[in-house]
C-alpha cells in the first residue's frame, strides 16, 4: 500500500485518538494496541518517513496515558531497579555510547598531554597532590593516600562528592548538551593525566590492580551520568513529535531517574575506595576478581540485561 493511501485511510482515527479525552483507561489501552499496529506496519514499510514519526509519538503519549492510568503495583521500588532503569539504558544506548567515547577521548588527551609536557599533571592534579604521591613512592607505599584518612569518614565524603558530580554532570547537560560534554571531558582528562602519571613512574599494572577496585564502578557511572545529561540536552535540541516542553520534560525525567538509578552504584564504589582500595597489598587474584567483577556487572546491568528484558517487554524505541 503506498504511503498516502495508508494516511487517507486512517487519518481521521489517528486525529481522534490524539485529541479526545481519554478518560476510560480500557478505551486507551485498545486505542494504544491499534496505533502500535499501525505503527510497525508504517515502520515495515516507510521507516524513516514523518507517518512513523508521528504515530511513534502518538503511541508515546497513548503508552504514558496507559501507564498513569495503571494501578501502581505493591513492588514499585523493586520493578524500578529490575525493569525500568535497564530499559532507561537500551532506550538511551545512543547517548551512553556518545558518553562513553567522549570519555574515551578525552581520557587519551590527557593521558597525551601528560606525556609530552611535564607540567599538565601538576596543572590537573595539582602540586601538593604531586608531591605528596612523589613522596609515597620514595617511602614505597605509592597508594598510601587510600590509607590516610579515617575510612567511614572517606566513604561519606566520597559518597557524597561522587554523587553531587553526576547531579551536577547530568544538570549540565540543560546546556545544549555540551555542558554535560564539557564535565565528561573533565573528567576523563583528569583520569588520562592520572593514570599516565603512574605508568610513567612504572606503577602502571600495579595502579590498575589498586585503583580500579573502586574506579571501576565509579567511573562507569560517571559516564553514565554524562548520557543523562546528554538525555537532558537532546530533549531540548530534537523534540521530534513532541513539543519542545513536553520533550524537555520527558527527557528530564529519563535522565533524572538514570541518575538516581547510580547513587547506589556510587555507594559501593566509595565503600570499595574507603576499605578495600586501602589494602594495597592484597593478593593480585582478589583485587582481578573484584575489578572484573564490577567491569561484568556493569556490562549486563546497562547492555546485557536490558535486550533480555525488552523481548519480554516491549518498549517504544
Amino acid at each position: 500500500m503506498r504511503e498516502a493511501l495508508f494516511v487517507k485511510q486512517n487519518s481521521e482515527k489517528w486525529k481522534h485518538y490524539d485529541s479526545m479525552q481519554q478518560a476510560n483507561p480500557d478505551e486507551v489501552a485498545n486505542q494504544f494496541i491499534e496505533i502500535t499496529n499501525d505503527l510497525a506496519y508504517s515502520k515495515t514499510f516507510y521507516p524513516n518517513s514523518k507517518t512513523t514519526a508521528y504515530l511513534n509519538g502518538l503511541a508515546s503519549k497513548l503508552h504514558q496515558a496507559v501507564y498513569k492510568n495503571k494501578k501502581e503495583k505493591s513492588n514499585r521500588f523493586i520493578y524500578f531497579w529490575k525493569t525500568e532503569l535497564p530499559l532507561l539504558f537500551l532506550q538511551h544506548r545512543k547517548q551512553v555510547f556518545y558518553a562513553f567515547a567522549f570519555f574515551l577521548i578525552s581520557c587519551a588527551i590527557g593521558a597525551l598531554s601528560a606525556k609530552y609536557d611535564d607540567t599538565f599533571v601538576r596543572l590537573i592534579m595539582g602540586d601538593s597532590y604531586v608531591n605528596m604521591t612523589n613522596e609515597n613512592i620514595a617511602k614505597g607505599d605509592p597508594f598510601g593516600v587510600y590509607k590516610k584518612d579515617n575510612g567511614f569518614m572517606m566513604f561519606m565524603q566520597i559518597s557524597a562528592n561522587n554523587i553531587y558530580v553526576a547531579l551536577y554532570t547530568f544538570v549540565l547537560g540543560i546546556i545544549f548538551s555540551f555542558g554535560a560534554i564539557v564535565s565528561l571531558f573533565r573528567n576523563g582528562v583528569m583520569l588520562g593525566s592520572f593514570q599516565y602519571f603512574f605508568f610513567s613512574k612504572g606503577l602502571g599494572l600495579q595502579s590498575v590492580l589498586v585503583i580500579w577496585i573502586h574506579g571501576t564502578l565509579e567511573i562507569s557511572a560517571i559516564v553514565l551520568a554524562g548520557a543523562a545529561g546528554l538525555i537532558l540536552g537532546n530533549s531540548f535540541l530534537f523534540p521530534k513529535t513532541y513539543t519542545r516542553m513536553a520533550s524537555v520534560l520527558k527527557g528530564a525525567k529519563d535522565g533524572l531517574k538514570i541518575v538516581i538509578g547510580l547513587i547506589p552504584i556510587f555507594i559501593v564504589a566509595a565503600f570499595f575506595e574507603s576499605f578495600v582500595t586501602r589494602h594495597t597489598e592484597m593478593p593480585v587474584g582478589l583485587s582481578i576478581f573484584i575489578l572484573l567483577s564490577s567491569a561484568a556487572f556493569i556490562i549486563w546491568y546497562v547492555i546485557i540485561y536490558p535486550i533480555k528484558i525488552h523481548r519480554k517487554e516491549p518498549t517504544l524505541d
